[in-house]
C-alpha cells in the first residue's frame, strides 16, 4: 500500500473484529462484530466526524484560509479536530467541561489546540458530564465563536458528522461482515453515529434494525424519566429528549446500560478480547449482549470501539 500524504489518509478504514469470546462467556447466541475505531489516529471515532464536518464546510464555502475553528467537546471530537486543523491550517479551540478526564486536555494541547475548560455545574461530580454540564460548554463555545469570528464545527448539528458514518463506518462494517448483519447498536452522545450508520446499513440491508443505547437514569430519547442526569459513561448520554443528527425514524429499539456494565464489560474487552477501548465502548458491547440475549438471540450486532482506554487512566474504569 502507497503511503498517504498526510496522517489525513489515516482516518477511518479501521479493522473489524468478532468478539466471540466474549459472547461465549457471557453465554449468549449469536455474533457480535467490534469496529476498531480506538485505532484511528485521535484514538476515536470522532476523527471521521472531524474530517467530514470540515471538508464539507471546505466544499461548501463555509470557513476562510485560516479561520479559526471552535467547538465543544468531551475531548474525542476536539482531538479530532486538533489533527484534522493542524493539518489543514486552522487554528482551534477546544471547549470543554472539566468534568471530562484530563488526559483529553492534555491529548488536545499536544496536538496544538488550545483548550478552554469550563467548570461544572453546581452540584456535579467529577467524572460525570450532565447535560446540565454541557449546556455550559454549549455557552462558552457561542460566547468565543462570536468573539472570534470563528467557523463553529457543531458537531450536534452539522451534516459532516453523520455523513462520515454513512459512507465510511457504515460501509466498512458490512463489507467486514461478509454482508451478514442483522443489528447495529451505539452508545448515543450527538447522534452523527449511529444516524449515519444505521442509515447506510439500513441502505445496504433495508431488513437492520438500529438500537439507542443511553445510561440507565438518563434515557431521554427513550422517552424514559430522567432521573440521574449524571453518569460516569462519558463523551455521550446528556439526556436530551431529541437530536438534530438523529432522525427517529431510524431507531428500531432503545436499551439502556448502567455504569457499572459498562465499566465491567469493557474490562472484559481488555481481558477477553485484547481490545483497550473507553467507557463508551463497554456500553456499546454491554448492549450488545443484552440483545443476543433478547430480541436479537443468535443474529449479529455491529458496534463501534469508540476510543481508546489510555484516554480513562485517570478514572476509575482501570481503577
Amino acid at each position: 500500500m502507497a503511503a498517504f500524504g498526510s496522517i489525513l489518509g489515516a482516518i477511518g478504514n479501521t479493522p473489524s473484529v468478532w468478539l466471540d469470546r466474549i459472547v461465549r462467556e457471557a453465554g449468549v447466541e449469536g455474533r457480535i462484530l467490534a469496529k476498531l475505531d480506538h485505532l484511528n489516529p485521535g484514538f476515536s471515532k470522532k476523527d471521521r466526524a472531524a474530517l467530514g464536518i470540515l471538508e464539507l464546510a471546505e466544499i461548501a464555502g463555509m470557513i476562510l484560509p485560516g479561520q479559526t475553528v471552535v467547538e465543544l467537546t468531551s475531548g474525542n471530537m476536539g482531538t479530532g479536530l486538533a489533527i484534522v486543523c493542524g493539518i489543514k491550517g486552522y487554528p482551534f479551540v477546544a471547549v470543554m467541561s472539566a468534568g471530562n478526564s484530563p488526559e483529553r486536555a492534555a491529548m488536545m494541547r499536544a496536538l496544538g489546540a488550545e483548550v478552554v475548560l469550563v467548570p461544572q455545574a453546581v452540584g456535579a461530580v467529577p467524572g460525570e458530564v450532565s447535560g446540565d454540564d454541557l449546556a455550559l460548554v454549549e455557552a462558552e463555545a457561542q460566547r468565543i465563536t462570536t468573539e472570534r469570528q470563528a467557523f463553529r464545527a457543531d458537531q450536534f448539528a452539522h451534516p459532516g458528522n453523520a455523513a462520515a458514518h454513512a459512507s465510511g463506518t457504515a460501509r466498512e462494517l458490512w463489507a467486514d461482515s461478509g454482508a451478514a448483519l442483522d443489528a447495529f447498536a451505539d452508545f448515543v452522545g450527538s447522534g452523527g453515529t449511529l444516524a449515519g450508520t444505521a442509515r447506510g446499513l439500513k441502505d445496504l440491508n433495508p431488513a437492520l434494525r438500529a438500537y439507542a443505547v443511553e445510561p440507565a437514569g438518563a434515557a431521554a430519547l427513550s422517552g424514559a424519566a430522567v432521573t440521574r442526569p449524571g453518569h460516569p459513561i462519558q463523551g455521550g448520554g446528556y439526556a436530551m429528549a431529541a437530536l438534530d443528527q438523529l432522525d427517529p425514524g431510524l431507531i428500531d429499539g432503545f436499551l439502556t446500560v448502567t455504569g457499572d456494565e459498562a465499566r465491567e464489560t469493557a474490562r472484559k474487552l481488555a481481558r477477553l478480547e485484547g481490545i483497550f477501548g473507553g467507557f463508551s465502548a463497554g456500553a456499546n458491547v454491554a448492549a450488545a449482549l443484552k440483545l443476543l440475549a433478547g430480541p436479537e438471540k443468535g443474529n449479529r450486532i455491529a458496534v463501534v470501539i469508540c476510543d481508546s482506554g489510555l484516554k480513562y487512566l485517570s478514572t476509575d474504569l482501570w481503577g
